[in-house]
């Protein structure tokens, strides 16, 4: 493993624990420390894993339409997946019906693994509309959950980092008992990502390219010298204000990350040599030493094949493109039969992206130009496993040889796993702008995220914990306590009790209507000692949660 591409593998160290008020606790994802309803706690350790493929990857050679095969070696005599012969393509799923049969680039053999496991989705005919094809402001789309109609052109923040400033609004660049960890961490790359930066002063999201857990922590300390005593009191004061915080910010989250790294380990010692399988190794062994953050995101380059798509002999297996989708396939599968080794399979769903595809017509230099549609692949073990939609029409192409018929929108894919996978409540669906996007079918009934147990900030719950409006009094009490709550609108709620440890004690439905809510809860048989309070609403799964002493 190399130290360029991200952290070194270190011996496993001891974690060290947290406790709220002298009472040890696991750390919950959640910031209000909200979700602690039976069934929702699988929810609350789901992890979500992006994959950026840079450059604009060649989809039509990754999943090559069979039914469509004599037109597509028309558009493409030299560098065609053959359909015969040792260098052949590989029949994805011969259930499927013949106008959708595909198949995949012949060194896909990981992907081909996983999908005959039930752990791998392929969703066609992937775009958004008026594709842009410069590298750069495609990528920005993407990041900042745009598109190419006037009012999604210019979007300033990242559909990641609107997300999580929604879910968790606690968490405000730096840990909190609540959340020791920051909610996304970018890998793969050392420019921060458009995706997780947000319009706010707080950045929930760190860069760790290039760091060992020490040499992180050893970076942060030497930024910037000696601490300012009196920052000015202007533009430039703000500013220099805003790097200080999060410098010191970066600094606190290192300690927990480097604590997880240490704790962590890996079921296969053996990855890859590539830098996606770096990567997805130092995670696997993050998330086995619980660290909580919630989205990664990894990088992988060299998918702008203009020319030399395959070598000079034409060994379709060999070459630019043929290496980067054997470490795509390679890297994941054996990222996963990692995670299936430690238990943590069903903890972690992959999504891969790239800025667009290519053109359907191959050029004169062995190569494919910038195109439109492409499709992309979701992966893990809670999937339903399949094919979304069907082939791309290579008899329909645009005036310039482009793919058009888009069947997808990328923000279907991200909403559902918003949503489905991270259990991302409607509010914050809006505040991402992927709201009346439609979900789909991606993961399995068994793993989709129902509404008890979405979470995120609401219209209802005010998300700064300073204003927040649930309080209970008498408080110590003996026998009972009132419960008071200001809401601006009805909704049908649910009233717990939860011991320090997360154990629920009591609940009751009860119906809030707008303006002042008064409900009492009987502790009269409870022993002495601390206890949570938790208001919860049933349809969105926002909550509040306040703290409750009962004396003996």
């Amino acid at each position: 493993m190399k130290r360029r591409n991200f952290l070194k593998i270190f011996p496993a160290a001891g974690l060290t624990s947290f406790a709220v008020n002298g009472h040890a606790m696991r750390p919950f994802a959640n910031s209000k420390i909200a979700r602690m309803m039976a069934g929702c706690e699988e929810v609350e350790d789901r992890v979500m894993i992006l994959i950026q493929l840079h450059g604009g990857n060649d989809g039509v050679n990754t999943v090559i339409p069979i039914a469509e095969y004599d037109e597509y070696a028309k558009l493409r005599p030299i560098i065609k997946v053959p359909d015969t012969g040792p260098e052949r393509l590989i029949k994805l799923d011969t259930g499927l019906p013949s106008a959708d049969q595909v198949g995949l680039h012949p060194v896909m053999t990981g992907f081909k693994n996983l999908y005959d496991r039930g752990w791998l989705n392929i969703v066609q005919a992937v775009g958004y509309e008026n594709l842009n094809q410069s590298h750069f402001k495609s990528t920005d789309l993407w990041l900042s959950g745009g598109d190419g109609t006037p009012d999604k052109f210019n979007i300033r923040s990242g559909w990641m980092g609107r997300a999580l400033n929604a879910m968790y609004p606690d968490v405000k660049g730096e840990p909190i008992p609540d959340m020791l960890y920051p909610l996304g961490i970018q890998i793969g790359d050392p420019y921060p990502s458009l995706g997780f930066h947000t319009e706010t002063e707080h950045q929930n999201s760190i860069n760790l390219f290039g760091q060992d857990p020490d040499g992180f922590y050893s970076l942060v300390q030497t930024i910037g010298g000696a601490p300012l005593l009196n920052i000015p009191d202007s533009d430039y004061g703000d500013e220099l204000a805003y790097i200080i915080g999060v410098e010191k910010s970066v600094d606190k989250y290192s300690q927990y990350i480097t604590q997880a790294f240490m704790a962590g380990s890996n079921s296969i010692s053996t990855y890859p040599d590539t830098g996606l399988a770096d990567q997805l190794k130092t995670i696997a062994r993050l998330v086995k030493g619980g660290c909580k953050t919630k989205m990664y995101l990894c990088s992988m380059g060299g998918f702008d094949t203009h020319g030399s798509q395959i070598p000079p002999e034409g060994d379709i297996t060999k070459g630019r493109h043929a290496d980067l989708l054997r470490s795509l396939s390679e890297s994941l599968t054996t990222f996963y039969d990692d995670l299936e080794g430690m238990g943590l399979a069903d903890k972690i769903v992959t999504c891969t992206f790239s800025e667009f595809g290519r053109c359907a017509r191959e050029n004169g230099s062995a190569g494919t130009d910038h195109g439109t549609l492409a499709p992309m692949f979701v992966i893990g073990k809670a999937l339903s496993g399949g094919v979304h939609g069907t082939n791309v029409d290579l008899k329909n192409l645009a005036n310039d040889n482009q793919l058009q018929g888009q069947q997808f929108d990328y923000r279907q894919v991200f909403t559902t796993l918003l949503q489905d996978w991270l259990g991302a409540n409607n509010y914050v669906l809006e505040q991402t702008m992927f709201e009346g996007y439609t979900k789909m079918p991606i993961l399995s009934s068994t793993y989709a995220a129902t509404p008890d147990c979405y979470i995120g900030a609401t219209g209802i719950f005010d998300p700064e914990p300073e204003r927040r409006s649930l309080t209970v009094f008498p408080n110590p009490t003996v026998f009972r306590t009132q419960v008071s709550f200001q809401s601006k609108t009805p909704f049908a709620g649910r009233l717990s009790l939860h011991s320090l440890g997360g154990s629920l004690v009591s609940v009751q439905p009860v119906q809030v209507q707008p303006g002042a809510n008064q409900f009492y809860l009987d502790v009269s048989a409870l022993p002495g000692g601390n206890y949570f309070v938790r208001l919860e609403d049933r349809v969105s799964g926002a909550a509040e949660v306040v703290k409750l002493s009962v004396a003996r």
